[in-house]
């Protein structure tokens, strides 16, 4: 099997920076963790309270601290920074290689869409509040086994919003999603980010009104193991 992962983001129209953060780190005792963070509002600001939530979760995750107990500490640290003002969501999504198993994390009102061959389309929908803001915050933990066949596809709100104030009606990465499973066939994980974005910021006609972000996760099926690891980004400057 192989794992592959695509991100791709926007920020928001006319904002000098992005107030989503994504952050990659390798676990101590193997695999990944990737940690995607959408501070309050935007801009600036908000990019100083999505860096500084997901570098607190990303220490830790490197530290070898279990994914629960990292969000748990990444809301208690934003909560006692600004007094429980300013909030953020929280996403991590984890290749944990001691349990074969991919462990979703949810700070965040947005579902995770999940598909797998066994059990079809479906979400990761249990309540969950932002952190930040509330005192006894705790995430949403899921484990899913790492099989041939699974996607995963995590999200800010800013995907699902795309459109509302537009006059087109709100994006559904949902329908979206399951379209392109189903009827098109398309199981890559970047080309299933690329259109998920690409989509959301038409229905924007090409001007977010928010920051976007998407991660797609999808395993593989591989002919030929090398063992080889590869990373692709792409930077527009």
């Amino acid at each position: 099997m192989e794992v592959q992962f695509a991100v791709a983001k926007i920020g928001k129209y006319a904002t000098s920076e992005s107030g989503d953060t994504l952050e990659m780190i390798e676990r101590p005792h193997g695999g990944l963790s990737f940690v995607l963070v959408d501070g309050q509002r935007s801009g600036k600001s908000a990019k100083a309270i999505s860096n500084l939530v997901a570098r607190k979760a990303i220490q830790l995750l490197s530290e070898g601290v279990r994914d629960g107990a990292a969000a748990r500490a990444a809301h208690d640290y934003l909560y006692t920074y600004r007094g429980g003002k300013v909030s953020a969501t929280l996403n991590m999504l984890s290749v944990d290689m001691e349990t074969k198993t991919f462990v979703v994390s949810r700070n965040n009102e947005s579902p995770v869409i999940v598909y797998t061959e066994q059990e079809g389309l479906y979400l990761l929908d249990e309540p969950s509040r932002c952190v930040g803001v509330h005192r006894n915050t705790k995430p949403v933990i899921t484990e899913l086994p790492i099989v041939t066949g699974t996607i995963i596809v995590v999200f800010t709100d800013g995907l699902r919003h795309a459109g509302s104030l537009s006059g087109n009606g709100s994006y559904d990465p949902i329908a979206a999603t399951r379209q392109m499973i189903y009827d098109e066939g398309i199981t890559e994980a970047r080309p299933l980010a690329d259109r998920l974005l690409a989509e959301a910021n038409a229905m924007d006609n090409g001007r977010p009104r928010d920051d976007i972000s998407v991660l797609v996760v999808s395993v593989k099926p591989v002919l030929q193991k090398d063992d080889v690891r590869r990373m692709d980004v792409s930077l527009p400057i």
